[in-house]
């Protein structure tokens, strides 16, 4: 049977466990991050993964649950800055003439952010020939050397990174 707590049951429980947890938590989080403000936000966007869930009342282990919450948003939230400060690195070696306006900056970063999330679902040896073909443009056959890869698994990699890639944007599209 579906678990479906009302409203006010779910309201309670999730008010009892922000004021129960969240001094605890941002504390956790902000000894891992770099400022208060990331740390406060990332202490926010646990909660809001729950709350979203409605599954407040569920929870045995609050703490733990918290912490393996938090863990993979602090590890997003790494992943998302070392790709924007390669990025604006990047950008820094263009000439100005060509530097993207703000809008399309953003609109770049959430694409990089996304294509990142897709490939680490790869399996890593896929990830890294598709990584080397697509943005070092070797050749295949110069992957299946530096990696002591046969050509035919290269390009067996290859395809299923596209395919992997297909799939996914059309999952996108479509929902």
């Amino acid at each position: 049977m579906p678990h479906n707590p009302t409203p006010n049951v779910q309201h309670d429980v999730m008010h009892s466990l922000y004021m129960n947890h969240h001094n605890w938590l941002y504390t956790w989080i902000r000894r891992r991050l770099d400022n208060q403000f990331d740390a406060a936000d990332l202490t926010q966007d646990t909660f809001l993964r729950i709350y979203a869930k409605q599954n407040a009342d569920t929870i045995n282990e609050p703490k733990a649950y918290l912490t393996t919450i938090a863990k993979g948003l602090v590890s997003h939230f790494y992943r998302r800055k070392s790709l924007e400060q390669t990025y604006l690195e990047y950008l820094a070696k263009q000439p100005e003439s060509l530097a993207p306006s703000t809008e399309s900056q953003f609109i770049i970063l959430q694409t990089l952010e996304e294509i990142d999330s897709l490939l680490n679902t790869l399996p890593s040896h896929v990830k890294d020939v598709f990584l080397m073909s697509q943005l070092e443009g070797k050749k295949y056959q110069h992957i299946a050397d530096e990696m002591t890869l046969s050509l035919a698994t290269v390009k067996r990699y290859m395809k299923q990174a596209y395919v992997h890639c297909f799939t996914l944007m059309e999952n996108d599209f479509f929902e």
